[in-house]
């Protein structure tokens, strides 16, 4: 029973890092780095953002086409279902010495009902469209840059949900191994005890309380499995791969030492968030669509090359090209302009104020994530000083019992006080990483 026990102490000694190791013959060690990693490439989440800012760039080479001349197409054919008739009176164009009228007679010219065709091609260079032209090309391209952010905003979101899911994982994998090495030490204590009852050394009632301790810890270890069956499955649907994907996870390191003073953490987030840098790109964009509004008074000018064609239509000529300087521009729009140069300039202040309250609310999200870190941190070390007091009195207990000094009970009692703040010690862990993850998120890092 000593040795037993001896062996179970060990157990708990090592749990949090033992514990993790996979069989020889189990599955593949996913490592968090490579998790991340997959992640990254992988997410549908990720890859959305990825296409929207290649969509960007897209219409940012949309935007230049605009500079360029355009050609337009304008044709009809139909059939005529009246005729087009024209009459000259006699003497219609002059009368002239020598020659009399023109035309000397009444005149009349007829197209008969046939098909006709009317084709207009009009080619125009903009002019005075550059200017805006050039300010909607950098709105696309702020847009671009805001979309941009919002892809790593994505990242970090997908890297923060990743690093937890494997967090947890490791948590449940290590309760896991415990309570199957609980089960195994129950198993045996069992055998023990029977024996004890059947030489009358110990009572049957004893014998009860182990077999009820054997029931429990199968129904934790059952549990356990299929918590982290879901919890894997979770990550890897994160991961963009089959969730029937088989993997474990390697052990997480010793709490690191502390980071820089708060002060340093929020400045390097209001500089590094990307929804800060978004909402900064949000009001240039604001500002340039207010430009564009205002470049709406500047009448549009082009040089235009036109061509018109008719078929079938006597009298008319079959083709007439001309070139010049096509203006257009509408004087009386009603106030419609100035509304909306007002509703601009309130876009502008609405961008303002939104990335004043982001900055408000990133201060106290570092500031929160912060403190949380640093209780986080704490917890590790009352948690591990605990786990070693526990480990010590399971010492002297074992040598106490040894010496039929100390009852079983008092015994199993300890070695369950091991087992709980073995467990909170790694949680503790586990928790100081998720903390320190929230940390990293918080602050913007890559």
């Amino acid at each position: 029973m000593i040795r037993r026990l001896a062996f179970l102490l060990l157990a708990c000694c090592s749990i949090t890092a033992d514990a993790q190791e996979p069989a020889p013959n189990g599955p593949p060690v996913l490592a968090l780095d490579e998790a991340v990693k997959i992640a990254l490439a992988n997410n549908p989440q990720v890859k959305n953002a990825e296409l929207t800012a290649s969509m960007d760039e897209d219409q940012v080479s949309e935007a230049r086409t605009y500079r360029l001349p355009s050609i337009n197409f304008y044709a009809l054919g139909s059939q005529l279902l009246t005729p087009v008739d024209f009459t000259f009176q006699q003497g219609a164009f002059g009368t002239y010495p020598g020659v009399g009228p023109i035309p000397s007679t009444d005149t009349k010219i007829h197209t008969p009902l046939r098909p006709t065709f009317y084709g207009i091609v009009q080619v125009s260079q903009p002019l005075s469209q550059q200017f805006k032209i050039g300010l909607n090309i950098r709105l696309a391209k702020l847009n671009k840059l805001a979309d941009e952010q919002k892809l790593r905003a994505q990242k970090h979101s997908v890297v923060n949900q990743v690093k937890k899911g494997y967090y947890a994982i490791l948590q449940t994998q290590s309760a896991l191994a415990a309570s199957e090495e609980n089960l195994k030490f129950d198993l045996e204590l069992d055998r023990t005890t029977e024996q004890q009852v059947a030489e009358k050394a110990a009572l049957k009632a004893e014998s009860m309380v182990v077999k009820a301790w054997i029931g429990q810890e199968r129904y934790n270890s059952l549990s356990l499995r299929n918590t982290l069956a879901g919890q894997k499955e979770q990550l890897n649907s994160l991961l963009g791969r089959d969730i029937r994907t088989d993997f474990a996870v390697a052990d997480v390191p010793e709490a690191t030492g502390e980071e820089a003073n708060l002060e340093a953490a929020q400045v390097k987030a209001l500089s590094a968030r990307p929804e800060l840098k978004e909402g900064r790109l949000r009001v240039e964009q604001a500002e340039l669509n207010r430009r564009v509004t205002k470049a709406g008074y500047i009448p549009d000018v082009s040089l235009s090359v036109n061509n018109l064609s008719l078929t079938n239509v006597n009298l008319l000529p079959s083709y007439v090209a001309s070139a010049g300087v096509l203006l257009t521009w509408d004087p009386l729009d009603w106030g419609r302009r100035k509304h909306e140069l007002a509703a601009a300039g309130k876009q502008i202040a609405q961008a303002k104020n939104s990335v004043s309250d982001a900055e408000s609310q990133v201060l106290v999200e570092v500031a929160a994530k912060f403190r949380k870190l640093e209780e986080s941190r704490a917890l590790t070390v009352v948690a591990k000083l605990q786990l070693d007091a526990e480990r010590e009195r399971l010492r002297v207990l074992m040598n106490q019992f040894e010496q039929k000094v100390a009852l079983l009970k008092d015994v199993l009692q300890q070695r369950s006080s091991l087992e709980s703040a073995a467990s909170q010690n790694s949680q503790a862990l586990l928790s100081f990483w998720a903390a320190k993850a929230d940390f990293e998120k918080s602050l913007g890092e890559e």
